[in-house]
């Protein structure tokens, strides 16, 4: 795990020196053991790295360099099955000087070139400078597990593992894209590609960018939606199932430091509690916190769950209110996010970071196999199965919304609606994906959507920057590249049943191992009382979080947030989920001022 950084140059214009430092020392958080980069000035053109040292910790430095300097390679992630790509190479006759999944990368990459990434199981963004065509490579993992984002400017090209670190080398401030901001307000997140920053985007999910001296190529080298559901027996899909996870989970514990992982008592955590219990002769350490509140509290489901499987548990009672811990995750997310769960992950993240380096978790597990509330309920409608294509997309997409259309253009300033009147979120930032998976069945449609968006766009960016900002890993079993294609070529019916059980035969299969209980407990999510603060004690401050804020008031219309803060606070309406956004754009802004 490690950040990256760096930058090309069609013009062979060297960046300063002084700007790459910046952009390493902005990311000593995600790499605080170590750090290298390589600059040809020449050509113009640097790929560095801030390591956290996790496999091979005295011959892992990066960048790691081809014997005839020409090739340099830098990543941030973890290739997990690096160890049977070593042996595989070896046997060839391929010379190894570490145990380092860096050099496994720069030895593929001499061999195969930019197929190499085919062999890959991991989470990775990397950066490849090879001078042998005067090129540079970016690749990112199958799902977007690892965050990648480029810049441009008159022809040079930054890249790194966080916004902040682009900022650094940037001449100018960029500034705010106002489609970002139309996006983020019906997503409570910013979709990928944009980003907050006019000019600023990622590199997508399962996909490659290159450049040459000519310009920029790029594609894409993994695509969920070629799976192709196929019905099988509920026994043959649970041994193949349970058969996939213990094997992600068991190339997940490959460390040379201490590991553990989070563990709420829910029925993700659980399993792979349970499967990492099978692999290893020491307990599991195992982190949970909890909180005053009962309705909000699952420790004591986490402590039954950690002696089931026999683990070293450490849980502590956090305070609820956590509202002042919200500039700082907002710091370290970059952007805008609504979502207040991010809050308790950075500090089960602290909690964990006392102990461990690494941690598992059960991220992905909602989305692929159909856990969330909202699932039950939008396919629990009455017109739900009688609904044509286009109909059942913009209703799918509307439950998922924040403000809608119209809700969007009254906020806005009367000069902000007209520059966004045109541009609809749906048809830019949704409907690519509806028709990418139109061949799979509604349930699977809604659950791609959620993937492509809601996963790599939010529910990712939590352990990623939660973890990074304490500096542990977090690795995610379930969304090995063989899990996700395996989910997408499972029949929707086997996710939601058609009495509305989440999970179905996912639940049905894990039982054995973790008992009836943990399997069937009631989804319980992680977050804090936001609304209700906003309501009493914290109306005042969010009042004053909004008002201060210069740009809420170049962007929206003062009289409609009065009119959303008074609903709210009079209980005539819940605008949680709205003042929220809100919330967090104005303190995203104290963090990265103009």
């Amino acid at each position: 795990m490690c950040g990256i950084f760096g930058y090309w140059d069609r013009e062979r214009r060297a960046l300063d020196d002084a700007a790459l430092a910046r952009m390493g020392a902005s990311l000593t958080h995600r790499g605080p053991d170590d750090e290298g980069t390589r600059h040809d000035r020449a050509r113009a053109v640097a790929v560095g790295n801030r390591r956290l040292s996790i496999i091979d910790i005295a011959g892992g430095h990066q960048p790691f360099v081809s014997d005839d300097g020409r090739i340099a390679v830098v990543q941030n992630g973890e290739i997990f099955n690096h160890v049977e790509l070593a042996a595989e190479l070896r046997a060839q006759g391929v010379r190894l000087d570490t145990h380092s999944d860096t050099e496994v990368l720069l030895r593929l990459y001499e061999r195969e070139g930019a197929a190499f990434v085919h062999r890959l199981n991991g989470m990775f963004a990397i950066a490849i400078d090879d001078a042998r065509d005067d090129s540079l490579l970016l690749v990112r993992d199958r799902i977007g597990v690892k965050p990648l984002y480029v810049a441009e400017q008159g022809g040079r090209h930054l890249f790194g593992s966080e916004l902040k670190a682009l900022l650094q080398a940037l001449p100018t401030r960029p500034a705010i894209d106002l489609e970002a901001i139309h996006h983020y307000l019906t997503f409570n997140y910013v979709p990928a590609p944009w980003t907050i920053w006019q000019g600023i985007r990622h590199v997508m999910p399962g996909c490659w960018m290159k450049f040459t001296r000519s310009g920029v190529d790029s594609g894409r080298w993994w695509d969920l939606a070629a799976q192709q559901p196929r019905e099988v027996p509920f026994d043959d899909w649970s041994e193949e199932f349970l058969a996939i996870l213990d094997d992600a989970t068991r190339i997940r514990l490959r460390a040379d430091v201490p590991w553990g992982a989070f563990l709420s008592g829910g029925v993700d955590s659980s399993t792979i509690v349970a499967l990492m219990a099978r692999h290893v002769q020491q307990p599991v350490k195992t982190f949970c916190i909890g909180f005053a509140d009962p309705r909000f509290d699952e420790s004591p489901f986490a402590a039954d769950a950690a002696r089931r499987f026999g683990c070293e548990h450490t849980s502590e009672i956090a305070e609820l209110n956590m509202l002042d811990r919200w500039p700082h995750v907002l710091y370290h997310l970059d952007q805008p996010h609504g979502d207040a769960s991010f809050m308790p992950t950075l500090r089960v993240s602290e909690l964990a970071a006392k102990h461990v380096k690494v941690v598992l978790t059960g991220d992905g597990g909602d989305e692929l196999f159909a856990g969330y509330e909202k699932y039950e309920t939008w396919f629990a409608r009455a017109d739900a199965a009688s609904m044509g294509d286009d109909a059942f997309q913009r209703g799918y997409f509307d439950s998922i919304s924040l403000f809608t259309p119209l809700a969007k253009q009254a906020l806005y300033r009367p000069e902000v609606a007209r520059q966004l009147q045109d541009i609809d979120t749906f048809d830019v930032a949704a409907r690519p994906w509806f028709e990418q998976s139109a061949h799979f069945d509604r349930v699977n449609q809604a659950l791609y959507l959620d993937m492509q968006l809601l996963l790599s766009g939010n529910n990712l960016v939590k352990p990623d920057r939660m973890g990074m900002a304490v500096s542990i890993e977090a690795r995610t079993p379930f969304l090995d590249w063989r899990m996700m294609e395996f989910a997408f070529r499972s029949p929707g019916t086997t996710k939601l049943s058609a009495d509305g059980d989440k999970k179905h035969w996912y639940k049905r299969a894990v039982t054995p191992l973790i008992g009836e209980d943990l399997a069937y407990r009631r989804k319980q999510m992680f977050t804090v009382p936001v609304g209700e603060w906003f309501r009493r004690e914290s109306h005042a401050w969010l009042r004053a979080t909004l008002g201060g804020s210069a740009l809420l008031r170049e962007l929206f219309e003062p009289d409609q947030l009065t009119r959303l803060l008074d609903a709210h606070r009079d209980g005539t309406a819940n605008h949680t989920r709205e003042l929220r956004a809100l919330a967090a754009l104005a303190l995203w802004e104290t963090q990265f001022p103009a």
